[in-house]
């Protein structure tokens, strides 16, 4: 079997076992739109956690949970209005849509991320591209906006659209997030949830989605102070990068370097960028990713989002897929701040304090009107005037030696200077993103959990993960052993553990349901457990049985399951 047949496998197990499937199948579907079933989410939330205890909570990074819905105004300041677009071609035969370089890389003709749609209408026309649905081959192009758009409130009065990104939220409440942070700096706010995109043609499961969950950071940091304190613990970890250098020259060659080496070389732009890269991978490897399955492909510049000033993705190989995004790294500068304190009015700079106070001279000028009189007296109403419109901050520095196109006689200008003791500085932070798709990472635990034992199909889902820890089941339905297994279904329940019960079937038949659910122990209850108070454990990946006396059942279970 092919690692493609392998991943048509998963999302057949997925479909049957209740982990994800197609929303809306009694009405056809709708592509781009899955529903998650009670092991989908449970695997998905422990993923979460994952992300959580690995990106959050070690760092002391806040969380905050903002509104899906979004006016407007914040993502034209953001710039997603002008720029979150897809190439969008359409057959001048038929009519139907798709997404222009999706088409061409389908026909072997490879176009950069971010290629002028005219570009890509050209390409098409050259005659070797045919319609997937009537096999002509005339094309327009043009760009399409990938964000839903919506009306608020009952009379259409206020437009908004479905967020793109959840950044955007902790972007415009960054002011207050600062201030109940108590000023901190570096800051990390944290968010998760869900994150919309109007695919032209959703494809690959769980990789191309109209709807999907996301989990993002967004580091604050002062510019002048870039250094991550908590670099030195990865510093060595080798990362397979895929650079912008390589990519330019048609290469696309891996190079194996530490996180210390690619910021000496100046490969990683910033601290917290290699860091947030080395903790992802290390991240992906307790998802079960092993290593050499993943990299980091920097994006050239005509790829960037309009917000970045270097983004990495951070791509799994997904055989019969290709390599798959499954995060994204970037450093945003303070392109968002500033782009919302533009829009709004409102100062997104914080003021920091110095390490050490320091000396300053504030010069500040002004004009004595009756000498300005004396000294010009033909010109001395434009002068005035000119000086009145002058607010009160454009007075510090050096005096102007010109006013209203006249220049001002030295003796006009009284200029006063006051030694200050600077202890605060004032500053737009800039911003370090680690940007995850949960259902996609969720797609790359289940593909490389998937391995098949003999005839039998079993999910080695790392044992963390597991959506369902232990299985209890009777050896057979007899009443006394379905009234035990219950209760000791309850006590291990107690002790914290994620259980299922299962009385249907084979005890073999059992087991193979349980190793495709990714269940790693099972425990059956048996006629020794009611003679002696023994029963077996069962391990998912050895196949391995053992015999554990109830009294210290759930004890061991957890030693098996660390």
């Amino acid at each position: 079997m092919s690692h493609a047949d392998a991943v048509d496998k998963v999302l057949e197990i997925a479909r049957r076992r209740g982990f994800f499937w197609p929303a809306y199948e009694p009405y056809g579907g709708s592509a781009g739109l899955f529903v998650f079933g009670d092991l989908g989410v449970r695997l998905r939330e422990k993923i979460e956690g994952l992300w959580r205890e690995t990106f959050v909570r070690p760092h002391d990074f806040v969380e905050i949970d903002g509104p899906e819905l979004m006016p407007e105004q914040v993502l034209e300041a953001s710039g997603h209005v002008a720029n979150f677009k897809d190439p969008l071609a359409e057959c001048l035969s038929c009519h139907r849509r798709f997404r222009a370089d999706h088409l061409l890389g389908e026909a072997g003709i490879h176009v950069q991320e971010g290629t002028p749609p005219h570009e890509m209408e050209g390409r098409l026309n050259e005659g070797r591209v045919s319609c997937p649905e009537c096999g002509h081959a005339r094309w327009s192009v043009k760009p399409f906006l990938t964000m839903f758009q919506t009306s608020i409130g009952p009379y259409g009065e206020a437009s908004g659209y479905l967020r793109p990104e959840t950044a955007q939220n902790i972007f415009v409440e960054f002011k207050r997030i600062f201030e109940v942070s108590r000023g901190r700096m570096p800051l990390g706010v944290a968010q998760v949830g869900r994150g919309f995109r109007n695919e032209i043609s959703p494809r690959q499961s769980l990789v191309r989605m109209r709807e999907f969950h996301m989990a993002e950071v967004e580091l604050f940091f002062d510019p002048e102070r870039p250094g991550c304190q908590h670099f030195a613990y990865v510093a060595e970890e080798p990362l397979d990068l895929v650079t912008e250098g390589s990519i330019e020259a048609g290469r696309e060659e891996v190079t194996r370097v530490s996180a210390r080496e690619a910021l000496a070389k100046g490969i990683i732009r910033t601290e917290w960028l290699a860091y947030f890269m080395a903790l992802s991978k290390l991240f992906l490897v307790r998802l079960g990713v092993p290593e050499d399955r993943q990299r980091f492909r920097e994006k050239v510049k005509g790829e960037r989002a309009h917000y970045s000033a270097q983004t990495f993705d951070h791509e799994v190989l997904i055989e019969g897929y290709g390599w798959v995004e499954v995060a994204g790294h970037a450093y945003r500068t303070d392109y968002d701040l500033t782009s919302h304190m533009k829009k709004t009015g409102v100062d997104y700079s914080v003021s920091l304090q110095l390490d050490a106070p320091r000396r300053s001279t504030k010069v500040v000028w002004s004009l004595d009107a009756r000498r300005v009189k004396e000294r010009h007296p033909n010109s001395w109403r434009p002068i005035l005037e000119a000086y009145g419109k002058i607010g009160e901050g454009g007075r510090e520095g050096e005096p102007p030696t010109h006013l209203a196109g006249v220049k001002l006689d030295p003796s006009v200008v009284v200029v006063n200077r006051k030694e200050e003791v600077i202890s605060s500085k004032k500053v737009v932070p800039h911003v370090v993103e680690p940007s995850f798709g949960l259902d996609r990472l969720t797609l790359a635990c289940m593909v490389y959990a998937y391995s098949q034992v003999e005839d039998r199909v079993v999910m080695k889902i790392p044992r963390a993960l597991a959506p369902l820890q232990v299985g209890v089941f009777p050896l057979v339905a007899k009443a006394e052993m379905v009234e035990k297994a219950k209760e000791v279904q309850l006590k291990l329940e107690a002790e914290g553990m994620d259980t299922l019960y299962d009385d249907s079937g084979t005890i073999g038949r059992r087991y193979a349901r349980a190793d495709e659910a990714g269940l790693p122990l099972a425990v059956t209850v048996d006629g020794q457990t009611l003679e002696k108070g023994t029963v077996t454990v069962r391990d998912r990946d050895t196949w391995k049985q053992v015999t554990v006396g109830l009294g210290e059942l759930a004890q061991r279970l957890k030693e098996m399951l660390s």
